[in-house]
Order: structure tokens, then sequence, then C-alpha cells
């Protein structure tokens, strides 16, 4: 357990745990490092050193605004420079999906794999803008992000493990709201040439992993503009096919690392 600070001022809080190879774990909006516990126990058991911080205003780090993407990816960039990384594989989950596809866009990493987080954040902001009024009003957003992210996790997850997240989970209403701002108030123009300005960096190998389909012209897309891109869909499993299936997840981790 330990701390450091970004080059803007905020503090994040993230927890090291094991030895071997480092694997940097970014976990989704409300959530925390602990969210990834099952696949990260699993990592070290396989002879990984894991990395797990909890992003500017989630879990244990202290609310810090901006909350945009650049500024969530530095906070990896302060934790991955603290601990001496060079080039680490960074894995993230929903908005930590984001977080490390806007990282390796602009920071040396050996990989990055991204679960469940469409890149196509123009079409999110269609669904996004019907929630906004209930997401602006702080008496109905606890019960608009209870209802998001039950409908998100579907059947699959087993109901002991969603008791686990959602106990972790951290819904504050200043921090959802900044985080999705850009999707919120940008153009639908604008938005999509941000985040195909910021992917079209990506060198690095690419693994998009869904348990949600994003589409069937969803692959093509992403290739236009990340070419080296695998997209994956595991068909059935919800927002959280890592936590539904850890043992399938680290294991299609070390075949996409070729360990």
């Amino acid at each position: 357990m330990a701390t450091t600070t970004t080059q803007d001022g905020a503090s994040v809080y993230y927890e090291t745990t094991g030895t071997g190879t480092p694997v940097v774990l970014v976990h989704g909006i409300t959530e925390s490092c602990r969210t990834w516990d099952p696949v990260r126990d699993r990592l070290v058991d396989a002879g990984y050193r894991v990395i797990a911080p909890d992003l500017r205003g989630h879990g244990q780090s202290s609310p810090h605004s901006p909350y945009d993407l650049g500024s969530l990816a530095g906070d990896i960039i302060a934790v991955v420079t603290t601990e001496g990384l060079s080039n680490p594989r960074v894995v993230g989950h929903s908005l930590g999906g984001a977080v490390v596809s806007a990282l390796a866009g602009a920071f040396p990493v050996e990989s990055a794999v991204n679960v469940d987080q469409s890149l196509k954040l123009d079409d999110f902001q269609d669904q996004l803008k019907q929630a906004e009024p209930a997401l602006r009003d702080p008496a109905s957003f606890p019960r608009v992000i209870e209802g998001l992210f039950g409908q998100l996790a579907g059947d699959a997850i087993p109901a002991e493990e969603w008791q686990r997240v959602q106990s972790i989970r951290r819904a504050d209403q200043d921090v959802v709201l900044g985080v999705w701002d850009l999707v919120l108030t940008a153009p639908r123009e604008e938005l999509a040439a941000a985040v195909e300005g910021a992917a079209s960096g990506v060198s690095c190998p690419y693994l998009s992993l869904h348990g949600i389909d994003p589409g069937d012209e969803y692959k093509d897309w992403l290739q236009q503009l990340v070419p080296q891109a695998e997209v994956e869909v595991w068909r059935g499993l919800g927002h959280y096919p890592h936590l539904v299936e850890p043992d399938r997840f680290v294991s299609r981790l070390q075949s996409f690392w070729g360990d």
C-alpha cells in the first residue's frame, strides 16, 4: 500500500502485490483497485507482480479535478514512474479500459488490454444524454448509478461476487459527472474526433475483450484506428467477464502476452 502524487497534485493510492513481471490493473468508474481482487490473486499465484491504483476520486484516492482521460492516465503514469516501471503491461476495465487506451496512445507500454469498454463514445453519448437530468439530480443520482451498473452486469456474474463489487462501489456525483463531462457536453463530432485522435496513437499490442457485444461494425471501426487490435467477445457474460470467469481471463491474458 502506497501513495504517489501526480504532476497536477492529485494524491493517488495504489497497492502492489507479488513478484515477477509487473502488470498494472485499472478499475472502472465508481470502483477501486479492490474490484480486481479475484484477478489479482490469480495473477500473483501465476508469478506476476500486480500494481493496482485507485484513480483520483475513487477508492482511497482523494477527489482532485479534472477527471478527463488525460488526467486519469496521468494518475497511472505517476504510479508507474514511482514504481520505476518501464513499458508496463496495462489492463483496464470499463473506464479503466478507456484510461489504458489513452495511456497507450501517449506513453510507452508493452501492451494494453481493454475489458468491455467500447471506444465509440459518441454512441455512448446517446444513452448517457437520456439519463443526464437524473444524473445531475442529487436525489436520483444513486438510483440511476445502481440501475445502470445492475443492467450492465447482467445475470452471469454470481450473486456473491456482485454483492462484493457493490460493496466496493463509491459513487461520488461530482467525480462521475467530471469523468463523463466530455461525453455529456461535447458535440458528437468533436467527441468522435477526440477519441479517434487518441486511439490512433496506440502502437502496442492491443486486446479489446468484451462481455457485452459492441456490435458487428465495431471490430472494423477499431482496426481502422488501431490496425493491430484484437477484438474478442465472450458472449453473455455482461460487463464483468473478468469476474465471471477469472481463470479463463487470466489464461487469456497470458496467451495474449505470450507467456
